[in-house]
């Protein structure tokens, strides 16, 4: 009969670290999505505005709301410029 009682009670304690572990990283979960919204959202560093993404040309670009900045990431100016020397614009002309 003991041993019944200690299986028992075992059980109910590998139940219970269980439910308070699941808490836990629903928690965490919580927190990291958290943080991965706040972090998204990118500051100008003209004028602190927000910046948004657009499209030029299938290419992606941060356009800042409040002062109309334009802001390329890696590569992106090089994309432009290959886009624009295909089709002859101005930009392959300014910098031609």
């Amino acid at each position: 009969m003991p041993i019944e009682l200690d299986e028992r009670g075992r059980a109910l304690e590998n139940e219970y670290f269980h439910r308070k572990e699941k808490e836990l990283l629903e928690k965490m979960k919580a927190k990291i999505e958290g943080e991965n919204a706040k972090s998204l959202d990118l500051k100008c560093p003209k004028c602190d505005g927000t910046l948004y993404e657009a499209d030029y040309d299938d290419v992606k670009i941060d356009v800042c709301n409040k002062c109309a900045g334009v802001w390329l990431d890696p590569g992106e100016l090089a994309q432009i410029a290959a886009k624009e020397e295909q089709s002859g614009g101005w930009f392959s002309r300014f910098f031609g």
